[in-house]
């Protein structure tokens, strides 16, 4: 055959046809994992306690935060105490980014508690006075909230590992309770909050508070800022005693019709105190006051919190296996 005129066939290539039922299939809407619906749930809780949470330079190097607070009208700044370093020339910096002037409203180291008024200043829609919760238990989850620089907040996120109380703070004061939550207060987090999942302020974190990081609760704060808004400082009783337990004998209990098994024996009495004044001595021993029967420094403390410097209270002794009362006017320690 000539070679010019053979030619070889080559089927024609068809294109496959694709049938409706094998084509590839498409992706399906991701499905959101009960992790990652959780993981929402924290950070809407970051950005609602985010609009309460300022940055507050009270101290020579580092700042620290505080918590926007309504309380008796006005709408106050709450801090920790131990940030507070100078009374004049103190900053805040507001969520929305602006700075204003602060005055110290008053302060109580015993409960590591500040309060910072914002005169003339107008909040805004972006500053939100932090919404509370008082509903704290353990094993709650919680969020450690700061905002020590202008950068925006940080978060610390655990669980509330132990609620105490009530409580006295290392420098005498009476806590209602102390929160203790498993979380890491990074630099300049005092005075920042402790939020629980929905947003809400359940404490005021302190490192100084106790020996271990600890929050302070709400109940706390209502009273004390009030208490600091009304008077710029925590008024406490003194009584200028120093005492040891001591059990009470069973025949003088008996004796003196108490029921009670130790008392609070007076050790020493401060010079020109009211203990001294009303004629309490050495070797007297403390059984009552007012209404509350004492049988511990606890007991005697709690009496005194309760009583309003330069009232009168009336203090049940045993002297020389004899019961006396003696009226004292409590007078306030500095």
């Amino acid at each position: 055959m000539d070679e010019t005129t053979e030619q070889t066939q080559q089927p024609e290539q068809q294109t496959p046809q694709t049938s409706p039922t094998s084509q590839a299939p498409q992706a399906q809407p991701t499905q959101p994992t009960a992790l990652g619906a959780f993981s929402d749930q924290l950070a809407q809780a970051v950005e609602r306690a985010a609009k309460s949470t300022v940055t507050v330079a009270a101290r020579p190097r580092q700042t620290a935060t505080g918590i926007l607070w309504s309380a008796n009208g006005e709408t106050v700044v709450l801090t920790a105490d131990h940030v507070v370093e100078r009374e004049d020339d103190i900053t805040v910096t507001l969520p929305d980014g602006r700075s204003t002037r602060a005055q110290l409203a008053g302060r109580d180291p015993s409960t590591d508690l500040a309060v910072l008024r914002l005169p003339g200043v107008e909040l805004g829609a972006a500053n939100v006075p932090a919404q509370i919760s008082q509903d704290a238990r353990v094993g709650h989850l919680a969020l450690a909230i700061g905002r020590p620089t202008d950068g925006g907040v940080r978060v610390s996120f655990g669980v509330i590992s132990s609620i105490d109380g009530p409580q006295r703070s290392w420098q005498g004061a009476q806590i209602e309770r102390i929160l203790y939550p498993d979380v890491t207060l990074y630099p300049g987090f005092s005075g920042g909050p402790l939020v629980n999942l929905e947003g809400k302020v359940i404490g005021l974190n302190s490192s100084r508070l106790t020996r271990q990081s600890a929050a302070l609760p709400v109940v706390t704060l209502q009273r004390v800022v009030n208490t600091l808004l009304t008077h710029g400082r925590v008024r406490r009783g003194y009584l200028g005693v120093g005492t040891q337990q001591v059990p009470l004998s069973p025949t003088l209990a008996q004796k003196a019709g108490l029921n009670q098994e130790a008392a609070l024996l007076v050790v020493t009495v401060e010079p020109e105190s009211p203990a001294e004044q009303a004629g309490l001595f050495v070797g007297d021993q403390i059984i009552g006051m007012g209404d509350q029967t004492v049988s511990n420094v606890e007991t005697l403390r709690a009496a005194l919190a309760t009583t309003p410097a330069g009232q009168p209270l009336a203090i049940r002794i045993l002297r020389g296996g004899e019961t006396r009362d003696v009226s004292v006017i409590i007078g306030e320690r500095a």
